[in-house]
């Protein structure tokens, strides 16, 4: 079976995880740094907190930027419910605006629509969906007339570049950038997460709740008194100053992140020209349409993902999946909306509201895209797909 989407692992990743079980710390221990410096210095941010999984990223900077009981945060529905229940996690209420039909990401024009509307919003947080970068000049400009915390959830998007040739993850125009580290997406840590920054104060404290709310390094205690004894410093004593969490990830992830990081230009560059073979290969049909093809030299391809008219088809998806699958292609649906789930369908959410969503979806499907995926293996697909649909 050619599955959608799967890591990629070679012996350098192996011997780095077995060099580090045999001599280094399992957790709490250097790789973890290392692999913090790493990121921030290919993103070009100043800082770095690796954690258990993008989703902890994501809650973590919620409570790093104050978002809480009473605010609104802005996000896609375009996406996977961890973007929007980070929001919830922290008492805070998820809105939504809809996407750009031909980038998929969130609107700026709908996003200032809603601000407008609403008002008062904490926090924006732009999802760079299948790897290509949202328009973040004008959302960043949108959030600061409003006093908006911008926190990037670029989970598909390590390795993406702006227009300007930045790196995602700079935090250029956002306050925090969050990324995922899990076996599908840019790079495998088996489970993981990171955020940039460039603002120490919210660096601080995200070593802190990342790890129990427990003061870290330098951090000024709030009971000095009782970190001495007869003049001398306990070197014991530490103090938990604020409710955290234990979101730590491991040196074992960190230092299989590591070796993968070093071979992130080349899995890229890898998609980037599988996903070029798939735009040739579908330009001439008119029921299944590349997505994105204006972004192949800023996406990190984290997905390929074709619009189908299964109407004009006279196919369901659920057909036209069974019979990749009988031709032993895997495929995948990105997203199910957030707003569509039962869960916030009972706190009142729509699909009717966000339109170009809702038409998206009902043509979404995401075909075999990643770094092993051989030339024959592609060609199988193209054809079974054309098969299909002419």
């Amino acid at each position: 079976m050619i599955p959608y989407g799967r890591h990629y692992i070679d012996e350098a990743d192996v011997e780095a995880v077995v060099d580090m079980l045999r001599h280094g710390a399992l957790t709490q221990g250097p790789r973890i740094a290392e692999f913090e410096e790493a990121v921030a210095r290919y993103v070009g941010a100043k800082y770095a907190v690796a954690v258990s999984s993008g989703t902890a990223a994501l809650h973590l900077a919620c409570l790093a930027a104050n978002v809480g009981p009473g605010d609104n945060v802005i996000t896609t529905p375009n996406t996977f419910v961890a973007s929007a229940n980070c929001a919830l996690y922290v008492g805070a209420t998820p809105q939504f605006a809809d996407i750009d039909a031909g980038t998929l990401n969130l609107d700026p024009q709908c996003l200032a629509a809603k601000c407008k509307e609403l008002k008062k919003i904490r926090a924006i947080v732009p999802v760079h969906f299948a790897g290509l970068p949202c328009d973040m000049p004008s959302i960043r400009a949108i959030a600061d007339k409003y006093g908006s915390v911008v926190i990037e959830d670029a989970a598909h998007a390590l390795g993406a570049s702006y227009p300007d040739g930045a790196r995602v993850g700079n935090c250029a125009y956002s306050h925090m950038t969050v990324f995922s580290f899990h076996p599908v997406k840019a790079i495998a840590a088996g489970e993981g997460g990171m955020i940039t920054t460039n603002d120490e104060k919210l660096y601080r404290r995200l070593l802190r709740l990342r790890s129990h709310g427990i003061n870290k390094g330098d951090d000024p205690l709030i009971r000095e008194e009782d970190a001495y004894e007869q003049g001398e410093a306990k070197r014991w004593y530490y103090e938990m100053q604020e409710m955290g969490f234990n979101y730590r990830i491991t040196d074992i992830q960190s230092a299989l992140a590591l070796s993968q990081l070093r071979k992130l230009e080349k899995f890229i560059e890898r998609r980037r020209k599988l996903a070029l073979t798939y735009d040739d290969a579908f330009a001439d049909l008119s029921k299944a349409r590349p997505t994105q093809i204006n972004g192949r030299t800023f996406s990190a391809h984290h997905l390929y993902v074709l619009q189908l008219d299964f109407d004009g088809l006279g196919l369901s998806r659920t057909k036209f999946m069974s019979a990749l699958r009988q031709d032993g292609i895997g495929t995948q649906v990105h997203y199910i909306p957030v707003v569509s789930h039962p869960y916030y369908r009972g706190l009142g959410y729509k699909l009717d509201y966000f339109p170009v969503t809702q038409k998206y979806y009902r043509q979404a499907l995401s075909i075999p895209l990643y770094y092993a995926l051989m030339d024959s293996e592609q060609a199988h697909v193209i054809a079974a797909v054309r098969r299909l649909v002419q």
